[in-house]
């Protein structure tokens, strides 16, 4: 247990920013799982609009720190792969 005052401050703190942080992983994953849906669908249109989000979703967790910029870039590419596999399957 904190037994100084800053230890103490330092464990609120970090309680405090881990729940922002979840909160910013599960928006993160949230997105994604809409574009998943999307091109589970077969909308072409709304799986790229949802592309669109999500990759601004995802670079933005990333400037917090929350993602790794790996992760982040794994993750667009997965996305865009499958929602251009849709429009080739489409033609």
């Amino acid at each position: 247990m904190a037994n100084t005052a800053q230890a103490r401050k330092r464990v609120l703190q970090n309680e405090k920013r881990r729940l922002h942080n979840a909160s910013l992983r599960s928006r993160l994953r949230t997105y994604v799982k809409g574009v998943l849906k999307a091109v589970h669908v077969g909308d072409q249109e709304q799986a790229r609009c949802a592309l669109r989000a999500a990759e601004s979703v995802i670079d933005k967790t990333v400037g917090k720190g929350v993602a790794h910029r790996n992760m982040a870039a794994r993750t667009k590419s997965r996305l865009s792969a499958r929602v251009k596999a849709m429009g080739n399957a489409a033609q």
